[in-house]
């Protein structure tokens, strides 16, 4: 683990991912100690005030503080990747460990199924899946989880297929080992380290995702705050009030950064041939 987090930290930009992602995450822990105000409390008379001493970030068109807002939609950002990619990759990824370890026809049926949630771009199956089941948390996780499943499929199911003919897997169904504790035991810990990149990178993805869909009105519901829905309210002032979107688009931008740099280092130290094993 000490080699590991010494080649994963080597690389600059990696460190700087960290320290992003650190921030946002203390942020969005905090945010109920550290917010000046409450997100939702609404003050007519200051609406729309710039950035000053009171109000660091300004107000909106409600009169709401944009750093308390910023401060807590943090916590759906996080919560929504985090949940919705960790779904993908038990789902997507055991689906892709059975097909590529059983073969055959099983293995072209799932992949043919994989290929069609393939073919719909994420976004595109996201607005889909969210606008059937409408616009809650919940709903909002399993349609990002949804376009991530084919992606982990087949990110788990390529060096299975490698894997279930080495040596060491046929001398453990050799020694009568279930399919079970074969697949869980033996190949997945050579698998992980490539899943758990994808999903570092895949969580940038869900950010993204989560943010369109609530800046097109098909995320979480107001008044909640949401880094997409306050750009989405932004959108109609950005000539007279532009820190309403500037500020929520930085937040979102320093989240996907730092994600796909930690991205970038974590495949960097499990990459044998990049750490010199």
């Amino acid at each position: 683990m000490r080699r590991f987090v010494k080649r994963m930290m080597a690389n600059p930009t990696t460190s700087i991912g960290v320290v992003l992602c650190a921030l946002i995450v203390l942020a969005a822990v905090l945010a109920p100690y550290i917010s000046p105000f409450d997100p939702l409390d609404q003050n007519i008379i200051d609406k729309l005030k710039p950035p000053s001493t009171t109000y660091w970030l300004g107000t909106d068109a409600y009169g709401r503080d944009v750093l308390s807002r910023v401060l807590w939609g943090a916590r759906i950002s996080l919560v929504v990747s985090v949940a919705s990619i960790g779904a993908a990759l038990l789902v997507g990824g055991a689906i892709g460990m059975v097909s590529g370890y059983v073969g055959g026809r099983v293995d072209l049926f799932i992949m043919q199924v994989m290929d069609v949630l393939l073919s719909f771009p994420s976004l595109i199956l996201g607005l889909i899946v969210v606008a059937l089941l409408g616009p809650e948390l919940v709903n909002l996780i399993f349609a990002i989880s949804l376009t991530a499943v084919a992606p982990f499929a087949r990110i788990a199911r390529a060096p299975v297929l490698s894997l279930k003919e080495r040596a060491f897997v046929e001398a453990g169904r050799a020694l009568g080992f279930s399919h079970i504790r074969v697949l869980f035991v033996h190949i997945l810990p050579n698998i992980l380290s490539e899943v758990l990149v994808m999903a570092s990178l895949w969580m940038a993805t869900a950010v993204r995702t989560e943010a369109s869909l609530s800046f097109i009105g098909l995320g979480v519901k107001p008044p909640i705050a949401t880094w997409g829905g306050m750009m989405r309210d932004g959108f109609d002032a950005i000539l007279d009030a532009p820190w309403l979107s500037i500020f929520p688009g930085i937040a979102i931008l320093m989240l996907v950064l730092g994600l796909n740099m930690v991205g970038d280092g974590l495949r960097d130290a499990t990459d044998p041939k990049l750490s010199g094993s």
